[in-house]
């Protein structure tokens, strides 16, 4: 699966500020809800719920909060990089600074775990983590994620 199909340029932010991981969930969360036209608080405690069974936090620096929001009719993918890394309660330890927001629809757990996939196996790729951190424009981390070569 491409990413392109779910992450779109304008939903790719960089240097955003995060002072928590509870904060900056609210701060996706209102920022999604703009793009889809849903609330605000239905993305946040869909996020929020999910992150509560378990950190999203999948190690180096990078975390992918993810869940399925109501109302929701196709993927949708968003992608930070923070301004400081804060504390995500990562497997590792490290604090994130790359964070990829999925949010899915509820009733489609097939595409749901395959675009979750696609994600993981693109960010697991250092040269395309080391490109997202480098980049100065939104535009390059685009590309960094949804290139074909990784």
């Amino acid at each position: 699966m491409n990413l392109s199909e779910f992450i779109k340029p304008e939903s790719v932010m960089i240097d955003l500020p995060a002072p928590s991981k509870t904060k900056l969930l609210r701060s996706l969360s209102e920022q999604a809800a703009l793009m889809l036209g849903l609330p605000a608080d239905d993305i946040f405690q869909a996020i929020y719920n999910r992150e509560k069974l378990g950190s999203t936090g999948v190690g180096e620096g990078v975390a992918i909060p993810h869940a399925p929001v109501p109302g929701l009719e196709v993927p949708f993918g968003m992608v930070a990089r923070l301004k400081k890394p804060i504390d995500f309660e990562s497997i590792d330890d490290i604090p994130v600074d790359i964070v990829c927001l999925l949010l899915m629809p509820g009733q489609n757990s097939g595409g749901y775990l395959n675009v979750l996939a696609s994600m993981a196996r693109k960010l697991r790729s250092s040269k395309v983590v080391k490109s997202i951190r480098q980049a100065g424009l939104p535009e390059q981390v685009y590309t960094a994620l949804c290139e074909e070569t990784a």
